[in-house]
């Protein structure tokens, strides 16, 4: 007999809710952040200043630049990189709206290129027949962490001396043919939301190994001066400053860096958990028909920020959402990675894009689910996840 899941009127694996994430915060961090409020510095100093030095160090790059986002330091490095607007910057569908949305703040078009259906990223290919004159930058995503062919779009990009500025919200400790990412294109730009692999509640990081483009990035950073609080703090004359750009306010402050540098120590430990949890998930689940597993990478490593799998919907009676419901009647929550930005009405009614424009984009939403994966879940967790999706397909199978 085939039990039935809970939406169905069975009995739920579980009694409470796994949430999506919970992130890891110890005592280190309580205590780092302690520090800093009573130092009597809270803004931008001396610990945002460790926090960018350490990641440098980690990534390997020449220089890192702390933010209040990576929406933030993505809009600072096209700001950074000349991208004005009726200028066009290439990126996929297939990402959060804070990829395109920065595009957008710059008076830039945003041109979708498709992605690959194995990997979810965005193809060199597709990439390459939507180059115009008019394309000024490519803004690749590293989806979950899996990295791009990001030798392949830099190839491309350099040909027609167009600027590559990576995503990498997701791929913090992602490597690619023995190179971080975040050392590959213009600048690269990784994200510290609550969500990801480590956290400073809101943040982001910026490298890159040219010099030029970090002195830019800094002035842009911070109101367009020419010198931080921090720095001024340290003259006979801390009210002095130079305004030399019109710029904005993104810098990354102490409190939130004290949170990061703590995390970063633990990024390592972080990144075996996932890569351990991942493969449980593997033995777990490989044996299901109706489930493509997620793609590993060619060259490099995977840092596990989402383990996507994909339905065979055509081998259920159930669809995506469906299951998702599913999911959460046997107490297991989930998420989407993500509905194509072609399908939204901001950018179908301002740039025309429709449904039916990147078919290989709306063919993984009809069957992307991305599984709960963080170092706070226990091997219980993770069983329970399983019987779960096991049970469900089950029932559900043609």
């Amino acid at each position: 007999m085939v039990e039935k899941p809970a939406i169905a009127g069975g009995r739920p694996v579980r009694r409470n809710l796994l949430p999506f994430y919970r992130p890891f915060i110890g005592e280190q961090e309580k205590k780092a952040v302690e520090k800093v409020l009573t130092s009597g510095w809270l803004i931008s100093g001396g610990v945002t200043g460790k926090f960018e030095d350490e990641f440098r160090k980690y990534i390997g790059c020449k220089f890192a630049l702390a933010v209040n986002s990576c929406t933030s330091g993505l809009h600072l490095s096209l700001a950074a990189g000349g991208i004005k607007a009726k200028d066009e910057v290439l990126t996929a569908p297939f990402t959060f709206a804070a990829t395109a949305n920065v595009i957008v703040h710059r008076g830039a078009k945003p041109i979708f290129a498709d992605i690959d259906k194995e990997t979810l990223n965005i193809s060199p290919e597709s990439i390459a027949k939507k180059i115009s004159s008019k394309t000024k930058a490519i803004l690749p995503v590293h989806i979950g962490g899996l990295p791009c062919r990001i030798d392949e779009i830099l190839a491309i990009a350099r040909k027609k001396n167009i600027k590559v500025f990576e995503d990498a919200a997701h791929a913090v400790g992602s490597i690619y043919k023995n190179k971080k990412i975040g050392r590959w294109g213009d600048a690269t730009v990784f994200s510290f939301h609550a969500v990801k692999n480590i956290t400073t509640a809101e943040g982001g990081m910026i490298t890159t190994d040219n010099q030029r483009l970090a002195q830019q990035l800094s002035i842009l950073r911070l109101h367009g001066l020419d010198k931080d609080s921090w720095s001024r703090e340290k003259t006979l004359h801390p009210w002095k400053y130079k305004v030399l750009e019109a710029g904005y306010k993104c810098n990354l402050n102490d409190v939130l860096s004290a949170i990061g540098v703590e995390q970063l120590k633990r990024l390592d430990s972080f990144l075996d958990i996932r890569t351990k949890y991942a493969k449980i998930y593997d033995r777990g689940l490989q044996d299901i028909e109706e489930i493509e597993l997620p793609t590993r990478p060619a060259f490099g490593k995977h840092p596990w920020h989402l383990y996507i799998i994909k339905l065979k919907i055509e081998r259920l009676r159930i669809d995506r959402d469906r299951f998702i419901e599913a999911l959460r009647k046997e107490n297991i929550a989930t998420s989407v990675h993500f509905i194509p930005l072609h399908l939204h009405p901001f950018y179908q009614k301002n740039f025309g894009y429709k449904k039916g424009d990147f078919p290989n984009s709306e063919w993984a939403y009809q069957r992307v689910i991305s599984l709960p994966l963080y170092p706070k879940m226990t091997g219980k967790d993770l069983q329970d996840v399983i019987i779960a999706v096991r049970k469900i397909i089950k029932y559900y199978r043609r």
